[in-house]
């Protein structure tokens, strides 16, 4: 009921972003990826927003992932499990109507087995190895299954024919993904030969969408980009220098907020927090934030991070505690209990973005925002 943070979404931020992402997809339908707590956002008050703006269609790892987005109260989406959907839980999955992932025979045996036993047709997604070496069908044994589906298809409706790119963010892995993109057109040649009719062949993600275009499709599954991130700075700079966009386009929804819990004074030559790996060099005040590793504030922004008081940068002084963080707040007048934190975000003409937390601590945006606690209250703003 009393958080120590709280974390926003921005409406506008996402209106902005999804409009970006449809511009590009066309006539292509948007599967929105939700996975790792959409991504740390939040997969119910995310969905909720998404929903509300006419996003209808969403892809999850996991089978509990999709349980929590179904039982969020927000309406009746389409789902896609992506990932892990084994034994009960593909019961499950198969008889909610929600989408799997099928990579290999026994999955789709025992999503044939559930469609047999409780009438409801198994909603499928068949994926391709081509050259992440992960899940997947090989394409030499495609037919065998293609065979094995139309033997079914009064159990079996299948969706969707995919794969997934192993690094379509960077050009150094271009010769790798060209080779993804030609073995997963053999895959869709012998669908064609099969004669099952897929609803969708899909490829592209976030990054697919930006640097191979031609592989949209009639479905992409948008992850990162939604949320106001390109895959990595390289798609950036691809996309900028290709339309001349010195401008972002992309707006981040999320922002991180708490509030300074005390200040104190800390005389020149004493140590600050725990140990002795801040020693004041002159008379300072310190101000502490109810937020720590616990919070997902990476222990590595000891003695290097910062926060936003009163619109100015507050330095991390000592090191980063399990629930709190102590800032320099010396030359911050006025700084005082109370004061709003801005830890990603803006605050004032200023800002800590998302990026910049991330290459502070050595993460990935991708990494930082997933190991945001679930339990940190999101709120949509406008």
């Amino acid at each position: 009921m009393f958080p120590p943070s709280y974390i926003t979404l921005s409406k506008s931020a996402f209106r902005t972003n999804l409009a970006f992402v449809q511009e590009r997809l066309g006539t292509a339908r948007l599967c929105s990826v939700v996975k790792g707590n959409a991504y740390g956002h939040g997969i119910e008050p995310f969905v909720q927003l998404a929903m509300e703006n006419g996003v209808d269609y969403f892809g999850v790892y996991s089978a509990d992932e999709a349980y929590v987005l179904l039982n969020a109260g927000v309406g009746k989406p389409d789902v896609f499990i992506m990932g892990l959907v084994d034994d009960e839980a593909l019961d499950w999955a198969v008889e909610q109507g929600v989408e799997c992932c099928i990579h290999n025979v026994s999955r789709l045996e025992r999503a044939i087995r559930t469609a047999e036993r409780t009438g409801r047709k198994a909603r499928v997604h068949i994926e391709v190895e081509t050259g992440m070496h992960r899940t997947g069908f090989e394409v030499k044994v495609l037919k065998n299954v293609f065979d094995r589906l139309l033997e079914k298809m009064d159990h079996i409706e299948p969706i969707g024919l995919f794969t997934h790119f192993a690094g379509a963010e960077s050009l150094v892995n271009d010769d790798r993904v060209r080779e993804q993109i030609a073995h997963f057109d053999v895959a869709r040649n012998q669908v064609e030969r099969s004669g099952i009719l897929f609803e969708y062949h899909h490829q592209a993600c976030s990054a697919g969408v930006m640097n191979y275009p031609g592989t949209i499709g009639n479905m992409a599954r948008v992850g990162i980009m939604q949320y106001g991130f390109w895959s990595n700075s390289e798609t950036w700079f691809r996309y900028s220098g290709m339309h001349g966009d010195a401008e972002d386009p992309l707006r981040r929804l999320i922002s991180w907020n708490s509030q300074v819990m005390a200040v104190t004074d800390v005389k020149a030559g004493q140590f600050i927090g725990y140990g002795t790996s801040c020693e004041a060099q002159t008379d300072m005040r310190v101000a502490v934030v109810p937020v720590g590793y616990a919070h997902g504030f990476d222990r590595g922004l000891s003695n290097f991070g910062a926060v936003l008081i009163r619109g100015q940068r507050a330095r991390i002084t000592g090191i980063v505690n399990m629930n709190a963080i102590s800032v320099d707040v010396t030359g911050i007048a006025g700084a005082a209990a109370g004061d709003p934190v801005v830890l990603i975000g803006e605050q004032g003409d200023q800002r800590i973005s998302v990026s910049s937390f991330s290459e502070m601590s050595e993460q990935l945006n991708y990494e930082m925002l997933t190991r945001l606690p679930r339990d940190i209250p999101r709120v949509i703003t406008d």
